[in-house]
């Protein structure tokens, strides 16, 4: 399959987004706003911090496989999938994309805050540009791996990937920016 073609497996990934942004504007579900670290800290600092939660998770989860199972009835998208995720089918590929998408951004949220750098804040220096910009992808690398029961992705699709996913992400941030919705573009 073709480093491009890769890219047709994180469509269902804005799912999460689809159903988050909701979730987040009319504070649904709010016994599941609860930090999924319990408060929990390392260094005298937070594990994940407030904005890593249940509600989040379960939310991001929900959103991928739903997006997973309804994208699998649109031959269109389904052909262009590696033929073992089409195997698996789409309850098992989205499951492990959500939790490839969900478990991906918790390493990077980990360091920052061990670094001590607040959620949506980044550090004026080479190592914050270069957390700003991993944060916009750091799922892949969580897809990447949870995948790999199924399916092997090569590294030059992961790259790809990672690549695409960011450029689309900062482009989401200026244009919510530039609409009053983010307060940063980055």
């Amino acid at each position: 399959m073709g480093d491009a073609r890769a890219l047709w497996i994180f469509l269902p990934v804005l799912g999460a987004y689809l159903a988050h942004a909701p979730v987040l504007r009319f504070d649904l579900f709010p016994t599941l706003k609860r930090p999924l670290d319990g408060g929990a800290t390392l260094r005298g600092r937070r594990l994940l911090g407030d904005n890593k939660t249940w509600r989040g998770v379960a939310t991001m989860f929900a959103g991928v496989l739903a997006a997973t199972v309804l994208l699998s009835r649109v031959p269109a998208y389904w052909r262009r999938l590696p033929e073992d995720l089409r195997a698996a089918g789409p309850w098992t590929f989205g499951a492990l994309l959500a939790l490839g998408v969900v478990l991906g951004e918790l390493p990077n949220s980990f360091v920052k805050r061990q670094l001590d750098i607040a959620p949506g804040a980044r550090r004026a220096s080479a190592l914050g540009a270069l957390l700003a910009v991993f944060d916009q992808g750091d799922f892949v690398l969580g897809v990447w791996l949870l995948l790999g029961p199924i399916w092997r992705m090569s590294a030059g699709q992961a790259l790809l990937a990672f690549a695409v996913v960011v450029i689309a992400h900062l482009a989401v941030n200026v244009i919510g920016y530039a609409i009053g919705a983010r307060r940063e573009w980055l």
